[in-house]
This record gives C-alpha cells, sequence and structure tokens, in this order.
C-alpha cells in the first residue's frame, strides 16, 4: 500500500473533521422566482506548466501541486458575463487581452464583460505576450514565457467556458458571507517617525523590529459569494487580500497557500466548486505571521481555510433573478511613470552584453510604455448580484483602494478582486509616492502618482 504523506493525511483530517454543510440562513422569501431565470455553468482547467518552462523567476523543475484557471459564466438573457482566476503571476498586455478575446468568442460575449485574475502566486508562469513578442525579435524567444503553453492553456480554458455556457444549472439564491482571517495578513509598509517607509516587511519576514511592528492598514475579512439552486450550493467564490506566497524561489510550481486553502474548502465541501480571488493586496503580505520556513505554509493554508469556513457558515442567502444582475465597465487611461524612458528602455533591450534578466524587465516596462503611448485603456468593471458589489481591479493595487470601495457603498456587500492586467505593476496612492518603500518605487510600480486621481473616480463610477 502507497505510504501518505503526512500533509495529505492531515488535509483529509482536517476536511473529514468539519464535513458538514454550514448553518445557512435563508431570507424569508420563497425559493419561487418571479423575474427570469438565472443559470451559470462553471469550469476548471489545469493550469500547470510542463517541467522546463519559465516562471516568474526559475525555470519549472517539478510540480508540488497542479495549477489550475477556474470560474464562472453567468447567463442572464443578456450576452453571457464571465470571471475567471488563474493560479499565475501574472496576466498582461497583450497576453490579457487574448485571454479575455478567446473566453468571449467561445462563449459568445464582448471582451469588456470577461475579467480575468491571477493569484499572483510567485513559483508560476507569468503571461505577457507583448513583451515576448520585443524578447523575439531580439532572439530571447521563451525567456518570459512559455508560448506554446500559454496559447494551449487558453484554448483550453476559452473550451471549457464554453461547455460551462452549454451546461449551466439553475441559481435561485445568492449566499454572501464574511468573516475574519486571523493571523495571516499585515501591511508591507513600516513608516517612521517622519511618515518615511524605514522598512518593508515582505511577505516573510524575520527582522525582529518589522514583526512586532503592527498589523498596520488591511482589509482582514474573507468574502463569500455562493450561488444556489434551492438548498443546493452549486459554487462559491472568495475574495481576501493578500499576496499568497509563504516562500517561492524554489523552481517547484505550486498555488501556495492559498490554492492548498480551496483545495481543503472543496474537499469539506464534497466537492462543491471553489473559485478564489486575490483582492486588492499589493502592499499586503503575512510577513508578520510567516518566517519563511515551509512549515508556515501549512499554516497559512489552514488559516485561511478557516476564514473561508466562518465565511461560509456566516452565510445569507437571498433569492435572485437575472434581473438583478447588472455589469458596468469603466475604462480609464492610467498616467505611466515618468521614469519610465522609451529609449533607454529600446537600449538596454537591444543590448546583447546586457543580462537577459534585464532585458527581459526592459521588455515588459516597454510594452506597457508603448501602450499608454497608443492611448489604450485598461477597463474597470463591476458586477452587480442583488445587494452585493464585485469590483474588478487591474495588477498590484494597493488595499487602500479596495478599502475606499466599500465606504463608497456602506449598505451593500462589496467584493474586490484585483491582478486583472498585470502590466500596471504596482498601484498605489499618492502619498505613497513620497514615502519611498518598495511599491512605489520605479523598480516597481509602472504609473504615475497621479493614478489616485484617475483610479478613486473610476471606482466610484463603477460601483453606482
Amino acid at each position: 500500500m502507497a505510504k501518505r504523506h503526512p500533509t495529505f493525511l492531515l488535509f483529509l483530517f482536517i476536511a473529514l473533521a468539519n464535513f458538514s454543510l454550514a448553518r445557512i440562513t435563508s431570507a424569508a422569501q420563497p425559493p419561487s422566482q418571479i423575474g427570469p431565470t438565472l443559470r451559470i455553468g462553471t469550469f476548471v482547467v489545469d493550469a500547470t506548466p510542463p517541467i522546463g518552462s519559465p516562471l516568474a523567476y526559475q525555470t519549472c523543475d517539478r510540480v508540488a501541486m497542479p495549477l489550475t484557471a477556474r470560474g464562472i459564466v453567468l447567463l442572464t438573457g443578456d450576452k453571457p458575463i464571465v470571471l475567471c482566476a488563474v493560479d499565475w503571476i501574472g496576466i498582461a498586455n497583450d497576453g490579457y487581452q487574448q485571454w479575455r478575446q478567446a473566453i468571449a468568442n467561445a462563449v459568445g460575449t464582448s471582451v469588456q464583460r470577461v475579467s480575468v485574475h491571477a493569484l499572483h502566486q510567485h513559483d508560476a508562469p507569468v503571461c505577457d505576450l507583448s513583451a515576448e513578442t520585443l524578447l523575439a525579435y531580439q532572439g530571447l524567444s521563451g525567456i518570459l514565457c512559455d508560448v506554446p503553453f500559454v496559447r494551449k492553456t487558453i484554448q483550453q480554458v476559452a473550451t471549457a467556458a464554453r461547455a460551462a455556457a452549454e451546461h449551466p444549472q439553475q441559481v435561485t439564491h445568492l449566499g454572501l458571507g464574511q468573516a475574519k482571517v486571523e493571523k495571516v495578513a499585515s501591511n508591507r509598509r513600516i513608516l517612521g517617525p517622519d511618515g518615511k517607509v524605514r522598512g518593508v516587511r515582505y511577505t516573510s519576514c524575520r527582522t525582529p523590529d518589522l514583526v512586532a511592528a503592527a498589523e498596520g492598514i488591511i482589509d482582514p475579512w474573507v468574502k463569500s459569494i455562493s450561488f444556489w439552486n434551492d438548498q443546493t450550493p452549486l459554487v462559491v467564490l472568495t475574495y481576501y487580500a493578500t499576496h499568497p506566497q509563504s516562500y517561492y524561489l524554489t523552481g517547484v510550481a505550486n498555488p501556495d497557500f492559498p490554492g492548498m486553502a480551496r483545495f481543503l474548502r472543496e474537499m469539506t465541501l464534497n466537492g462543491v466548486r471553489h473559485v478564489h480571488f486575490n483582492g486588492a493586496g499589493g502592499n499586503i503580505g503575512a510577513g508578520k505571521y510567516n518566517d519563511g520556513s515551509p512549515e508556515n505554509r501549512q499554516r497559512l493554508a489552514v488559516r485561511l481555510a478557516e476564514g473561508m469556513s466562518k465565511a461560509w457558515q456566516a452565510t445569507e442567502k437571498q433569492p435572485i433573478t437575472a434581473t438583478d444582475v447588472g455589469w458596468k465597465v469603466v475604462p480609464v487611461k492610467l498616467p505611466v511613470s515618468k521614469y519610465l524612458d522609451e529609449k533607454k528602455l529600446l537600449a538596454t533591450l537591444t543590448d546583447s552584453k546586457i543580462d537577459k534578466k534585464e532585458r527581459k524587465s526592459a521588455a515588459r516596462d516597454l510594452a506597457w510604455l508603448q501602450r499608454c503611448q497608443a492611448g489604450d485603456t485598461i477597463d474597470i468593471t463591476c458586477l452587480k448580484l442583488g445587494s452585493a458589489r464585485i469590483l474588478h481591479l487591474p495588477a498590484e493595487t494597493v488595499v487602500e483602494y479596495q478599502l475606499a470601495a466599500q465606504k463608497m457603498l456602506p449598505d451593500h456587500f462589496v467584493a474586490v478582486a484585483a491582478y486583472g492586467d498585470y502590466a500596471p505593476g504596482y498601484i498605489c496612492l499618492k502619498e505613497h509616492y513620497q514615502q519611498g518603500g518598495y511599491e512605489d518605487s520605479p523598480r516597481a510600480s509602472k504609473v504615475a502618482p497621479e493614478v489616485e486621481d484617475v483610479l478613486m473616480p473610476a471606482i466610484a463610477a463603477a460601483l453606482r
């Protein structure tokens, strides 16, 4: 008999010990519907990179746990709406557009009604087909993306989304719940008495005074949104804002602790599909509670899963029909960072004497700069589900945007998914660009401080 790994046995024990449908409370209204029927399809596709293909920082030597792309297709009588979450570090530029276009074509909808988000795990692939094209012209094809693998995955996701749209299930109720996650998230930017960043507490940290500092500004709540056919749960979506890595740079592809937590919840609910999204956690990580040891990956996974479980147990159901669903799109032009210089980037990209990592970085910066110069826009979108709103943001947006969105609609259930189009890098508040640190540095942020003046009004418009 094959020997079971101790971690597997622990997961199985936790799942079986907690196995029960939650104490879900229903609104007083009967399940019969007055408006047109809402239907939903779900999909899951393997998005695991092949051995030897590039991860975000290294080459994939082996796989610890499969990576997936998973999502939902909502059918309302209008054009379908698709939400998709991918276990990659980021999807940018033309890569992002091709993901959305392929899915839109497959289900018969418009690109603007498709929202794709990465979970931002670091031992995972990056997808930037614009930068990859620039690199290919320099004889560097394949150092950023495994293009055949990327295109194959996009097509498989599109095919799965089409199948989901063709075989939907009826939705009678929407479930909304939230709970606090304990000892996972902490703010990475530790300010000194002068208001400047005195230290950055990354996703793992062993510096005693930074570990001892307060959690800082975070959103401690995990949001849970579930779709039901009467008493039968069909799928659950969760949203939580933090960098998702416990440790990385291993060459071993894995979905890290959010993927493990998602797996635990699916086991606990006897296979009810679970789609998890990373919130606006650009300046949030597990550094206060994570020293980077392998054991902490399991601890963080269990803590996040416990928060998901409590949010599920706190779920309140309300009847929903297709007329309760809405979709808002607000295109924005984000101001480009003044540090991006086209001539310098081209010089770096084309100089064969320069390290390939620098040339790869230059290609990614140049691809974004050229988009901005062409007047390209990024879609800020919002899904209305009865009294709930799901806001979709690009890149590594800091948590203050998420908290601001919730304050804009204090009487509504507002969840946020960030890490949409990955191209802009970190999107900070205007004040952050005066404080120093990593997130607002020229290396990390490809937008100007005035980005707040563009993004905040766009968020308000999308929500309302």
